[in-house]
């Protein structure tokens, strides 16, 4: 913003941010090694792992699997202990986590028992056939419950290959497809309209699977004939972007300081929100770029900015959807009007994410509002109040917060235990970064 809205900003904004900082592991690559881990036959260390509630449930929910996996603790590495997998006694509780019972379904697909899973009453309400029609497609079988929803059943067994053409663009439909393949050890070829997150077929070539990549297709063509035997080795897990995103927000959002964010990962189909940021001019620059084990990490260095409006395309959104609500708030303070395009999936989150926006948008006095699939939202310098309904929704929580720091604290939370989610000691980073004017 220039002339009179930066003038009036300044007397909005009254936290300034300071120091470094390292975001919690990658909650995607979490629950990727834990997966990959738990289907072979060695101890894998995994350094860095995310501590959180959707990391644990898919920790318990390998467990009940027969799968030898060691305390979550914060600051400490797990090891996984695989072995061949028993079936369950009980229904796999997979909690809030929809990743946690997508990949099951894949991995479960290429087992030779009847497995049940279930989870909360969000994760109930989100959609399964996505995930488990290519799964029945390659030889398992699929007993649903209610319709399109958890809790369902599957019983896997010798699987075919298959080429999938996906309808939409889905990490999570791509990982389950990549682990029935890996766990079935036949090939699999996945086709998206647009590229979506990539951590699965990098952790495959990392380990030396056979993986071919193109721009919107992967081809798996089998873990070779050793599997599931393979040497003990270490996986390290870089800090989340999409945790990062907040810390960068706060940042973008203060009156004055610098930020460094450690050893976050940039992974192309994870930093779709830093793409669209440096449109809409925001001061964020990368150092100390390198990779680990396939990913690459860097430090991300970020000063307070005035934002400018843009559009966020349909072809964007896959590689920036759990940034859609934090991005929806740094819209509000930048000059113009802002469209994210075609962003109907946010409706099957962990909540109506699509309307919850707008509507916590307005509350808190923004302008925003839900035309068709798209989502608009108006800047302006009008200060945030109000009151937010997150519906227990992790990244609308987070979202919010950063809203509610850089006003003043004038914004209040129906609830903030959610974020533990996926960030772990979110409010208390939050509140590490920031000196109050």
């Amino acid at each position: 913003m220039v002339g009179a809205g930066t003038q009036l900003a300044k007397q909005v904004y009254v936290v300034r941010v300071q120091g470094r900082i390292r975001p919690p592991g990658d909650k995607s690559i979490s629950h990727r090694a834990l997966m990959v881990a738990a289907l072979t036959r060695a101890t894998i260390e995994v350094k860095g792992i995310l501590t959180a509630a959707d990391a644990k449930s898919a920790a318990r929910v390998l467990r009940q699997l027969g799968v030898d996996v060691s305390p979550m603790q914060r600051g400490r590495s797990v090891y996984v202990r695989g072995r061949a997998w028993r079936r369950p006694v009980a229904t796999l509780d997979c909690g809030n986590s929809g990743t946690t019972a997508r990949l099951a379904l894949g991995a479960l697909a290429g087992h030779r028992f009847e497995t049940r899973l279930s989870g909360d009453a969000s994760l109930r309400r989100r959609p399964m056939r996505r995930v488990t029609r290519p799964l029945v497609d390659m030889g398992a079988v699929v007993t649903e419950e209610a319709g399109d929803c958890l809790p369902l059943s599957i019983r896997g067994g010798n699987l075919s290959s298959i080429r999938y053409q996906s309808p939409v663009p889905s990490a999570q439909v791509k990982s389950a497809i990549l682990l029935a393949g890996l766990a079935g050890n036949v090939p699999v070829t996945v086709v998206e309209p647009v590229r979506s997150r990539d951590h699965t077929e990098r952790m495959f070539q990392f380990l030396g699977f056979d993986v071919q990549k193109d721009e919107n297709e992967v081809i798996f063509r089998g873990a070779g004939a050793d599997w599931p035997r393979v040497d003990d080795f270490v996986l390290e897990i870089p800090g989340d972007a999409s945790s990062a995103a907040f810390l960068v927000a706060a940042a973008l959002m203060a009156t004055g300081g610098e930020l460094l964010i450690e050893y976050t990962g940039v992974n192309p189909t994870r930093t779709g929100f830093l793409e669209v940021l440096a449109r809409m001019g925001a001061l964020v620059t990368r150092e100390n770029e390198r990779r680990v084990c396939g990913e690459p990490v860097a430090d991300l260095i970020v000063r307070p900015s005035n934002l400018n409006a843009t559009e966020v395309g349909a072809d964007e959104i896959p590689g920036l959807i759990d940034e859609v609500p934090v991005l929806a708030v740094l819209a509000a303070r930048a000059e113009g009007e802002t469209i994210f395009r075609s962003v109907g999936e946010l409706r099957v989150k962990e909540s109506d994410r699509l309307t919850l926006i707008a509507q916590n948008l307005r509350a808190v006095g923004a302008s925003a509002e839900v035309q068709g699939e798209d989502l608009v939202v108006v800047g302006s310098d009008r200060p945030f109040c109000g009151k937010v309904e997150t519906a227990r929704d992790h990244r609308l929580t987070m979202a919010f917060a950063v809203a509610g720091f850089a006003a003043a604290r004038n914004i209040e939370l129906s609830e903030s235990n959610s974020a533990a989610i996926s960030y772990p000691g979110f409010f208390q980073d939050l509140h590490r970064i920031m000196l109050r004017d």
